[in-house]
């Protein structure tokens, strides 16, 4: 059994991609998060209920030492980190917390983590924010090009874990990919939110008439990209993992309306742009598809679908809690 640590395991990205881990059979994890552990609503790998996961409540930006200490007791193989402070819009009201978390503590981590021998692969999950609008055939050397603070402090955060492989081999590899959705996601993010506004009767708000272009793609299909980059990849390289096209967020909301039967035009609204709102996120992720041997399976329309489900089969528990994001210090 190989160990795997998994920093930001409570996320929606880090739990499951802990749930793909135990179906395997092949990992015992070690999870840690600042927050407690959700309900099994929104961390699926709970209901395996299995003895390979254990869970520890601890802070990247409060409890580093202790971090590094659970970290050389138990040795792992593999530590991927999820962990960051990530929405946009929030980061223009503090910047300097971005850039603890993102940045700050990252390379704290990583300057630990270069240090050990045990260590065979760092997976760090970055973001293509980093290079602002995303348009045409954007490789994984495309120049940063940020348009915000929570990008610019993912930057800062990629940019020293490279000079950690240019002066010390440091085995890194790096993941970006676009915009994840499915069953178990944060209500605050627009899918999951589409489908809880209908249910209840609200009305969908469209910042900057949902022009904006996103490339969505199923979690689980990103989940089996990091796996495959976390045992096959080449150190010092950056994967992207991105569907075959884009869709604007006016469009996809449209098909979530067409799935609940309800009329697009009365359900939405257009309001005004968010500040450093990118026009497009269309990333090119041909080295995964070469190099690792992977590709998305879960098309939008199925995907989208399990939503759906997910929110019905829950609709008891979902409907009265929050649906902002709340930052937390």
């Amino acid at each position: 059994m190989k160990k795997v640590f998994v920093i930001g395991s409570n996320s929606f990205s880090g739990s499951d991609f802990i749930d793909l881990l135990l179906e395997t059979g092949e990992y015992t994890i070690t999870g840690i998060s600042r927050s407690s552990e959700k309900s099994e609503i929104f961390l699926t790998y709970k209901n395996r209920k299995s003895a390979n996961f254990k869970f520890h409540q601890m802070d990247l930006n409060e409890d580093m030492n202790g971090i590094c200490d659970l970290l050389s007791k138990i040795q792992p193989k593999y530590v991927v980190n999820f962990a960051a402070q990530g929405e946009v819009a929030p980061s223009w009201e503090h910047p300097e917390q971005w850039f603890q978390t993102n940045a700050v503590a990252v390379a704290e981590l990583g300057n630990f983590l270069r240090k050990q021998a045990w260590l065979k692969k760092y997976v760090h999950i970055s973001s293509p924010e980093v290079y602002g609008t995303c348009e045409g055939v954007i490789k994984e050397d495309a120049p940063f090009n940020p348009s915000t603070p929570y990008a610019a402090s993912k930057a800062a955060g990629d940019l020293f874990l490279f000079t950690l492989v240019k002066n010390y081999n440091f085995p890194l590899t790096m993941i970006r990919s676009t915009n994840v959705y499915g069953a178990c996601q944060q209500l605050f993010k627009i899918i999951p939110r589409s489908v809880v506004y209908i249910k209840s009767g609200r009305t969908i708000e469209l910042h900057g008439g949902g022009k904006a272009v996103k490339s969505y793609i199923h979690i689980r299909d990103i989940s089996k990209g990091e796996l495959l980059a976390m045992e096959n990849s080449r150190v010092g390289e950056i994967y992207h993992l991105s569907p075959d096209e884009g869709i604007s967020i006016r469009d996809l909301v449209k098909i979530i309306c067409k799935k609940m039967g309800v009329d697009f035009e009365k359900t939405t609204k257009d309001v005004g742009e968010r500040l450093g709102q990118d026009a497009a996120y269309i990333i090119d992720s041909s080295k995964a598809r070469k190099e690792l041997n992977w590709r998305p399976m879960v098309s939008l329309e199925t995907g989208l679908s399990e939503v759906v489900r997910w929110a019905d089969g829950n609709w008891d528990a979902i409907k009265d809690l929050a649906l902002d994001y709340i930052h937390r210090v």
